[in-house]
C-alpha cells in the first residue's frame, strides 16, 4: 500500500501542484476515506440517528485534541489532559449538579491550575513531558477523591444541551437541530472558534510565534511568559469543556473515562497537520484528526474484531498519513 505513495507525490511535484495544498488536504482526505469505509460496512450510519450515534463522542474528544493543540503551539506537550479531562469530568458530575456555585468554582480553579502550570514550565525552564506526566497523577488522585467509584449524574441543563431536541431549543436553531445532527453543528463551531482564535486573531499569530521563532517575538516585545500562561489557561478551558461535554453524553462520570484521550489528543493533532515544534498547527486540521481517529474505534467494531486492536488501528492510520506528510516534505524541498 505504501509502495505507490512516492510515485504519487513525484507525480504531484511534476503535475505543478502545491505539496503544501496537497498537504493540507490530508485531514479531510483520511476522515472522508474511514467515513466511507463505515458507511460501506453498515449503511445504516446515513442516517441522521446513526450520524448522531457515531460522531457523539468525538466532540469532547476533539476538545481534548483543541486543548492539547494550544500546548504544542508552544512547543510543549502534554500528558495530563486525558486525567484531567477525568477530573473535571467528575467534578461536573457531582459538584456541579449537586452545588453549580462549587462546582463552577472547582473548575475556574482547574483553568486557573493550568495556566499556573504553564507559568512554573516556563520560569523554571523545566521540561513540559515531566511536569505534565506528573501532574497526570495528581490530577487523577484529586478525581478519585471526588469520586471515588463510577457514578455521579449529569445536570440536567448539561445533558439537555450534548443531546438537544428540536422542541427545546429556540428558533431558528430548532430548524438546523432537527436537518443536522449536533455533533456536527458542535464540531463545526469548535473547529471555527479555534481556527479564529489562533489563525485570524493578531495575538494569535504572536501565540503562534512563541512556537515558531520565541526570541524574535520577545524582540518585538511580547511577553514568553504571559503566552505561556494564556495558552495553558485555553488548554485548561477546553480541557473542562471536554470533560463536561463526555458527561452530558454518558450521564455518569469515572475517574478514569478519559485515560486514552492523552495519546489520542496528540494523535489527532499530528494528524489533523501539527508538528512537534515550529509552532506548526492546524484548528480546523485537529479536529478533523480528532473524528478520524474516534471513527477509527467504530470502524474496527463494525469489522466486529477485538476492541483492543483498535489502538493499533489508530496507530496504523497515524503512521500512514505521516509516511504521505514526509513523502510531501520531500517534494516541496526538490522544488
Amino acid at each position: 500500500m505504501a509502495s505507490p505513495a512516492p510515485g504519487v507525490a513525484a507525480r504531484a511535484g511534476r503535475a505543478g501542484i502545491d505539496p503544501r495544498l496537497l498537504r493540507s488536504l490530508l485531514p479531510a482526505f483520511s476522515l472522508t476515506l474511514i467515513l466511507l469505509a463505515i458507511f460501506w460496512l453498515q449503511p445504516r450510519t446515513m442516517s441522521f440517528l446513526g450520524l448522531n450515534l457515531l460522531l457523539n463522542l468525538s466532540v469532547p474528544l476533539a476538545l481534548a485534541t483543541v486543548a492539547q493543540m494550544c500546548i504544542i503551539t508552544v512547543n510543549d506537550l502534554d500528558l495530563s489532559i486525558g486525567a484531567f479531562v477525568g477530573l473535571t469530568a467528575c467534578i461536573s458530575a457531582t459538584w456541579l449538579n449537586e452545588q453549580p456555585l462549587l462546582g463552577i468554582a472547582a473548575l475556574g480553579v482547574c483553568v486557573a491550575a493550568y495556566g499556573a502550570l504553564g507559568a512554573l514550565i516556563h520560569i523554571r525552564n523545566l521540561p513540559s513531558i515531566v511536569v505534565t506526566l506528573g501532574m497526570s497523577f495528581v490530577w487523577l488522585g484529586v478525581a478519585i477523591m471526588i469520586l471515588p467509584t463510577p457514578g455521579g449524574d449529569a445536570p440536567g441543563w448539561l445533558a439537555t444541551l450534548m443531546k438537544p431536541k428540536p422542541d427545546s431549543v429556540p428558533f431558528p436553531f430548532s430548524a438546523v437541530v432537527g436537518v443536522i445532527p449536533f455533533p456536527i453543528i458542535a464540531l463545526v463551531v469548535i473547529a471555527l472558534v479555534a481556527h479564529a482564535g489562533l489563525m485570524w486573531s493578531a495575538y494569535g499569530a504572536v501565540l503562534r510565534g512563541i512556537g515558531g521563532n520565541a526570541r524574535a517575538v520577545e524582540r518585538a516585545g511580547w511577553s514568553l511568559l504571559q503566552g505561556k500562561v494564556v495558552m495553558y489557561a485555553l488548554a485548561g478551558f477546553a480541557g473542562v469543556l471536554a470533560g463536561m461535554a463526555l458527561v452530558g453524553l454518558t450521564t455518569s462520570a469515572d475517574a478514569n473515562i478519559a485515560g486514552r484521550y492523552t495519546l489520542l489528543s496528540i494523535a489527532g493533532v499530528i494528524l489533523g497537520g501539527g508538528a512537534f515544534v515550529g509552532g506548526r498547527v492546524s484548528a480546523v486540521g485537529a479536529v478533523m484528526g480528532a473524528v478520524t481517529m474516534t471513527l477509527a474505534g467504530s470502524f474496527l467494531s463494525f469489522l466486529k474484531l477485538n476492541p483492543d486492536w483498535q489502538i493499533g488501528a489508530q496507530g496504523a492510520i497515524l503512521i500512514i498519513v505521516l509516511a504521505l506528510r514526509v513523502l510531501l516534505d520531500r517534494v516541496e524541498a526538490r522544488r
